[in-house]
């Protein structure tokens, strides 16, 4: 048997995962993706729906199908691909950016690993509040914070453990309590309440979109302990699929049922008054539990990332286990400091995070799965990404970074934010179409370009060009 398949503590960072070492059954990426979203955070982003964007029943149900199954199909897609390469997604982007020019991306990833983080330490801090009053936020923002440092520190398998666990447990608690609010908990004329706009609903299909989107930066981190045979590689990204779309979508609904049904700017608390004792204890309990143990999913990921920032200038430290748990202590610590400075002004820090991240994740996700599927199908000179130059990839490609760059500031006249409303966003009655001008620009754009690139390099390859770069690669 392999040697990480019995190692208690996981030994590897961001090194590449030999093939003695893979192991794992796809299914287990439906259970972790599935349980990692059954906290109170995925019902209070449902809770947007009719509090934030004024959307009746129907049509917030609608939004969440159009944006979770959308963008979970682009999150899985990257699933897909980390048993073909063995390595984190981080890593991975080294060869769409350069070694250097993916720091770009990264430190982005590490905000939003931090961000997520520190919002569930508070989501799982009230809900043990009002569990158990006699424990105080701080105290289980700190508790919370604690539970998933020992959960990262040991790694991988015990998160894919947890993950087959909640899923059941979790799951199964989550399902009574939808039951017990949709047959005996909503008042009447529920249905009629709420309305449309096409702001907000494009708006809650954005947060769905971006809900799925935001894995995608760590998603391959899960599956790169896989076998990398075909028929592994489409069960990886059909499992990571319907584990993540199923898991988000049912607590977002209950949070859809929650805000419509009793309003208000604490959608925790409001799914407790419609439940009643005692299920609103133990779905409290439930998810206290839940965010503290796969929140060490984002803190994991964070980790992770931070080694991949240092590894760019270091090309040797490929650190394991101890380093892995003294970055995730201080990143621990961050968090917590985080989490509990905006804890009094959750909703509005967590909504401006999400727009934040939506600007900036879909250029990358679009010419992360453009490069791999459409450009090289798949074929990277893994070496190269731990290389000290960046190896075949070079330390920057000026074309995928001036291609992100693009797509991000043609968001721009697009947006439609509290701080910044652009104009064609404006135009359009203040609907915020940025995400989806930066995906269908990027796209394409990328694509030409990159193609661009492999003709170019043909051509000197024909004619004789005796050190004609890759054709993926740009010059140093």
């Amino acid at each position: 048997m392999a040697r990480e398949a019995n190692a208690t503590v996981e030994r590897h960072t961001i090194d590449v995962i030999p093939d003695d070492e893979r192991h794992g059954r796809t299914r287990d990426l439906f259970t972790i993706w599935f349980s990692s979203n059954l906290g109170p955070l995925t019902m209070v982003t449902g809770a947007l729906a009719p509090t934030v964007f004024g959307l009746s029943f129907a049509w917030s149900v609608l939004a969440l199908l159009v944006g979770h199954l959308g963008g979970g199909f682009l999150m899985a897609l990257h699933s897909a691909q980390g048993p073909q390469l063995g390595v984190p997604q981080m890593i991975q982007s080294r060869g769409q950016f350069g070694s250097t020019g993916a720091l770009a991306v990264v430190l982005v990833v590490v905000v939003m690993y931090q961000g997520f983080f520190a919002s569930n330490l508070v989501l799982g801090a009230q809900s043990l509040e009002q569990a158990l009053p006699a424990v105080p936020v701080d105290a289980g923002i700190a508790l919370g914070t604690a539970v998933s440092l020992v959960v990262t520190v040991v790694g991988y398998r015990l998160m894919h453990g947890i993950g087959r666990l909640t899923t059941w447990l979790f799951g199964t608690v989550q399902l009574i309590g939808a039951a017990w609010i949709a047959f005996g908990g909503l008042p009447a004329g529920f249905l009629t309440r709420g309305g449309f706009s096409l702001g907000g609903f494009l708006g809650m299909v954005s947060v769905g979109v971006l809900w799925q989107i935001a894995y995608a930066p760590y998603v391959s981190d899960y599956s790169r302990y896989m076998p990398a045979d075909r028929a592994q590689v489409r069960s990886t990204l059909w499992c990571t699929y319907w584990g993540s779309v199923l898991g988000s979508v049912l607590p977002m609904l209950v949070g859809v049922a929650v805000g419509l049904a009793v309003g208000g700017d604490d959608p925790v608390a409001a799914q407790s008054q419609l439940l009643g004792s005692p299920l609103a204890q133990i779905t409290l309990w439930s998810f206290a539990a839940v965010t503290m143990l796969t929140n060490s999913m984002n803190l994991y990921g964070a980790t992770l990332c931070v080694v991949t920032a240092v590894q760019t200038f270091a090309h040797r430290w490929l650190p394991g286990p101890a380093v892995r748990a003294l970055l995730s202590l201080a990143l621990g610590a961050l968090s917590f400091v985080l989490a509990a400075a905006f804890a009094d002004a959750f909703m509005a820090s967590y909504l401006n995070l999400i727009y934040l991240l939506q600007y900036v994740l879909i250029p990358w996700t679009a010419i992360n799965l453009v490069d791999f599927y459409l450009v090289r199908h798949g074929t990277y000179d893994v070496p190269s990404f731990f290389a000290r130059d960046g190896g075949i990839y070079g330390r920057w490609n000026a074309t995928a970074l001036g291609v992100y760059l693009l797509g991000i500031l043609i968001e721009v006249p697009f947006m439609a934010q509290t701080l910044y409303t652009g104009p064609l966003a404006h135009a359009l009655g203040d609907t915020d179409l940025g995400w989806l001008a930066g995906l269908l620009f990027t796209t394409p754009v990328y694509l030409y370009a990159a193609r661009r690139r492999v003709r170019r390099a043909a051509a000197r390859a024909a004619s004789g060009a005796a050190a004609a770069p890759p054709p993926y690669a740009d010059t140093h």
